[in-house]
């Protein structure tokens, strides 16, 4: 007899030996794991009660609060803490109910009533008891030195008493510094190259408290870096129970039930008793019928306990008698009262052997059927969903029941909640927050490509016009016609291009000028193009230059004869190459004289050459293009790897674009988007993702998401006093609410990207941000611009001069006159007159109410640059002077180069490629004033980019709901989550879900929608337990 013991029962199971018993313990699984929750079981004898010890000791509820803070913010775990810095002694005092909520209530000053709700949660399945577990078996490794409650490590040397720190601290640097993990908890600090002080402690006891309060006043002052790790020095007692976790008894054939043989009578007639409290036993409503006649309670409760004696029987079903057993359940279920239903639900599919027989009498609703056929020929259609199969969608999101458990979906509610939340602070609820919540997460799936008609690439062949290709066909349906397995078309097309960036006079440009021979001698349909990057001074004397020797010897036989004569001369060059394949004047000259006797030598490669023309413009372009080291190559206007850039990896690599382009354009062709009238490089061109500059800090750095959205706190721009004592949150609520834009025609236009620069305007680099910033807003259809002002020195009006007078401009002017005269501050020689005593007001414009900017110039102080300065430092994490920019809340800094123009542009193009496009869309649909629409655009972005990128959200309608959904509202004048369900009563799914959805109910504000998926004309039973 198999046999199952834990530390709370034993089980005893008998069956013939053809019946397989077994108990399965299912890690992970969400088959029994909500019992642990408080769902109860239908009655008390089909009760199995299992609990799952882990192999340490239980973890205090308070430490386990901390992290949940933890994985909202940073910030938000430290806030927490200070206000539970020696909560455990109430520990000592009080029952663990009361310290419970005692700890609930101080999060709740922290979390709004879902995340709460999300907290208690976490505390039932014990969610971040391992996390506690993992810091405690970190500091046994130290390990903690004998009778401290707490103690620090300060790079290998360990303490407990607070008086050593500063001891421990002199030669700190001079020792190993430690290794930090990404779960550690670092207190806020602006600097990261500090002395490392790790304190092991349990938060919320004195020896913490001690700690701490020295501790984090040593990092306020930037003098150490400081980590909390969580240590118990005197873990409890008690056993970890775990929770989401389930224990299954599985018995595989019906036929056999399984009893504990040691308590068989005891639980036959508890069984019974428990059972006829049951109001209805095969359609026999026993409650109602004793309120009628309580004289024959007696002789009703036995035929009752027959009824459920003769249930319970399990006798096999006939074939005839499956047919229809899951409309038959789905019957039952949609009869039964809306809040009922999902536990009726849980009920049939959990014990559908003892409930099969009574299932078979039930009529099954016609309506109901019908409604069921017509939803799900739609469902297959649209989403491919198949009678009998099972979907979960929360707010949109699929929950795949077999790949999800309690903990991932906790992260997913809290991120959901999160996200609801900012959304209705920003006033948006019902409709609109669904339209929003059903935004699918954009992320940008092409690679930015370069503009490649540039005038300073040396394009040395053209398949559509040069000779060499006139016997190539010209039509673009050449490209549907087949070829040989890893061959490319040859069209007289301009489909392919290949452009180079080398410096002639580097030893790579042998290699990579015997690539475009071999490429061009072989005809294969590529267009090639060369840019030399070379000396830009104004007089270069080609005699000791070989760059641009080689420049102008080019240009003289190209304009003497041809290009493709040029090219094979500038290969001839390189064939005489042989001192450390370094290119000399030498191999240039060599080469005139042998094949143009007739060339002037000097004339041609002197100071005064008159074949110099653009030598400037290859390096020119090549700095505006933003491309890393030279050499480079692009293939379409698409940069080369890194990888790729090997002479032997770039044949492979340009061979296997120009078939993967070939197939894209198959595609286009064959779509008709792509035609014989179309210019093919205007076609590559215009395309989204096609950029006139590329920047690896705007395309390749994570990025700082900023919180936009205010909480109840308010606070004066100029309030430097209260806006000092802010967090992050609210400081930067704060200046988002008081921030004045440019924008690029009136106040009533809707902008969907909002800029911020960050910078000292009052100096040249500062100044040269704005104007690049200004020669955007020129073009710009989409953005508006908005300053931060982050001073170098010391803040008075002597060195603010400039600051204050964008400011001043910023309050007093139109939006037509605000841009020029901005420009006009930004301009060099504007600056150094006023700082050589040239008053301001001589620069202003023509059409700017004078007297109001004289008047708030002179008065305006200069509080708002400590705000904002402040900002930059606690949020932004620059140090004075430093420069960044915002583009809707995404936050990238410090700039250490130049920011132009065409970064704007880049940046713009990121910003409205994602998801702000659509969000725009929704808000001009609201009814708000413009000002208040391009506000709202950036703090939903802000909020929607802040929040990890969800898998596609689907929006799940059903064409009828009379008969064959069952619908439950949420509570009015709350958030609520949009559930949609969708199942066949008598299947594994159901058991899953039916439990998911008891629970759910009872920690999140739900509106849920359950369609009844049945399979019709079954043959064999649908659950065999």
């Amino acid at each position: 007899m198999p046999e199952l013991r834990d530390s709370r029962f034993s089980l005893r199971a008998m069956a013939p030996a053809k019946a397989t018993n077994a108990v399965r313990l299912l890690l992970g699984s969400t088959a029994l794991w909500l019992s642990q929750l408080g769902a109860e079981t239908v009655s008390a004898s089909k009760a199995v009660t299992a609990h799952l010890a882990a192999k340490w000791p239980e973890t205090p509820l308070l430490l386990e609060a901390s992290e949940f803070m933890a994985e909202e913010s940073n910030e938000k775990f430290w806030q927490f803490l200070e206000t539970v810095q020696e909560l455990a002694i109430y520990k000592q005092t009080e029952s663990d109910y009361s310290y419970y909520n005692l700890i609930l209530k101080k999060a709740g000053q922290f979390l709004d009533n879902l995340h709460i709700n999300l907290l208690k949660f976490a505390f039932s399945i014990r969610a971040y008891s391992p996390a506690i577990q993992m810091f405690q078996q970190i500091a046994a490794d130290e390990p903690p030195p004998d009778g401290c409650n707490a103690f620090v490590v300060i790079h290998k040397k360990h303490t407990c008493k607070i008086n050593e720190i500063k001891k421990l601290l002199k030669k700190a640097t001079s020792r190993t510094r430690p290794y930090l993990f990404k779960g550690d908890h670092k207190f806020p600090t602006n600097k990261e190259n500090l002395p490392v002080v790790i304190l092991y402690a349990e938060m919320g006891t004195r020896a913490f408290s001690a700690f701490h309060k020295v501790l984090s006043e040593k990092a306020q002052n930037g003098e150490i870096l400081y980590v909390l790790r969580h240590y118990i020095q005197k873990p409890s007692s008690r056993k970890m129970y775990l929770s989401g976790y389930g224990v299954e008894l599985a018995i595989k054939s019906t036929e056999y039930k399984a009893l504990d043989d040691t308590q068989v009578k005891t639980v036959t007639n508890t069984t019974v008793e428990d059972e006829t409290e049951a109001n209805e036993v095969q359609g026999f409503l026993f409650g109602k019928l004793k309120e009628i006649y309580s004289d024959l309670r007696d002789n009703l409760t036995a035929f009752q306990k027959y009824l459920i004696e003769s249930n319970k029987q399990m006798t096999p079903l006939k074939v005839w008698e499956l047919q229809d057993l899951s409309f038959q359940a789905a019957s039952q279920i949609m009869s039964t009262p809306v809040y009922d239903a999902i536990k009726l639900m849980k009920d049939i599919s959990q014990n559908f052997p003892v409930k099969a027989r009574s299932l078979t009498r039930i009529a099954v609703n016609q309506h109901m059927r019908e409604e069921i056929q017509e939803n799900q020929k739609d469902l297959r259609d649209r989403f491919e969903i198949q009678p009998g199969d099972a979907r979960l969608f929360i707010n949109g999101l699929r929950v795949d029941m077999d790949v999800y458990d309690p903990f991932s979906i906790l992260d997913m509610l809290k991120l959901e909640g999160k996200m609801m939340n900012g959304l209705r602070n920003l006033g948006i609820n019902g409709e609109d927050m669904s339209k929003f919540l059903k935004l699918k997460s954009h992320t940008w799936e092409h690679t930015y490509v370069l503009d490649i008609r540039h005038s300073s690439i040396m394009w040395i062949n053209d398949l559509e016009n040069d000779d060499l290709y006139i016997t190539w066909p010209t039509s673009f349906h050449e490209l549907l016609k087949p070829v040989f397995p890893g061959s490319i078309p040859s069209i007289r097309r301009n489909f392919h291009n290949l452009v180079l960036f080398i410096d002639p006079a580097q030893e790579y440009s042998l290699d990579f000028i015997k690539l475009a021979d071999l490429l061009y001698y072989h005809k294969v349909p590529l267009r090639i193009g060369f840019v030399f990057i070379l000396n830009t001074d104004d007089e270069v004397d080609g005699a000791n230059d070989a760059g641009v020797a080689l420049w102008r010897a080019f240009n003289y036989i190209a304009e003497e004869y041809d290009i493709s004569e040029a090219f094979a001369s500038i290969v001839h060059v390189y064939k005489k190459v042989k001192d450390k394949n370094i290119l000399t004047v030498d191999n240039v000259r060599s080469v005139l004289q042998n094949k143009f006797p007739q060339a002037n030598i000097w004339d041609i490669l002197g100071i005064h050459s008159k074949y110099d023309e653009e030598r400037k413009a290859g390096a020119s372009f090549y700095k505006m293009t933003g491309l890393g080291p030279l050499p480079q190559a692009l293939y379409n206007g698409e940069p080369f790897k890194h990888e790729e850039m090997n002479i032997k990896e770039l044949k492979t690599a340009i061979l296997q674009r120009m078939m993967d382009a070939s197939v894209y354009l198959q595609r286009e062709v064959l779509m008709g988007t792509f035609n014989d009238h179309m210019n093919a490089i205007d076609f590559l061109m215009e395309k989204n993702n096609v950029v006139p500059r590329i920047n690896s800090l705007i395309l390749h750095t994570n990025q700082q998401y900023l919180n936009l959205i205010s909480t109840s706190v308010t606070a004066d721009i100029e309030d430097f006093s209260t806006f000092f004592f802010l967090d992050s949150q609210d400081k930067s609520a704060v200046i988002a609410k008081n921030m004045y834009y440019l924008t690029p025609d009136d106040d009533s236009t809707i902008s969907a990207v909002t800029l911020w620069i960050i910078a000292d305007f009052d100096k040249p680099s500062g100044r040269k941000l704005l104007f690049n910033a200004l020669k955007h807003m020129k073009i710009s259809v989409h953005s508006r611009l908005g300053i931060i002002y982050n001073p170098t020195s010391k803040i008075n009006e002597e060195n603010t001069a400039i600051s204050r007078g964008i400011l001043a401009a910023f309050l007093t002017q139109k939006n037509s006159f605000l841009s020029s005269f901005l420009g006009q501050l930004a301009k060099e020689e504007t600056a150094t007159a006023i700082y050589s005593g040239d008053k301001i007001k001589t620069f202003l414009i023509e059409g700017m109410d004078k007297k109001a900017f004289e008047k708030k110039y002179n008065t305006v102080g200069v509080n708002i640059f400590r705000t904002h300065q402040l900002f930059c430092q606690d949020v932004l994490k620059l140090r004075p002077g430093e420069m960044g920019i915002v583009s809707n809340g995404r936050f990238l800094g410090p700039l250490n180069d130049d920011l132009y123009a065409e970064d704007f542009y880049l940046l713009e193009k990121i910003t409205f490629s994602n998801s702000v496009e659509k969000i725009k869309g929704i808000v001009e649909n609201m009814g708000i004033n413009s000002n208040n629409m391009s506000d709202l655009i950036m703090k939903v972005d802000a909020l929607m980019s802040f929040l990890p990128k969800h898998a596609s959200r689907y929006d799940v309608t059903f064409l009828k709901e009379n008969h064959s959904v069952i619908k439950m509202n949420p509570q009015e004048n709350d958030t609520f989550f949009d559930v949609i369900a969708i199942v066949d009563p008598l299947t594994r799914e159901a058991q899953k879900m039916a439990q998911l959805l008891v629970v759910l109910c009872k920690i999140i504000n739900m509106k849920i929608k359950l369609f009844m998926n049945c399979r019709g004309k079954l043959s064999e039973a649908p659950l065999e337990r």
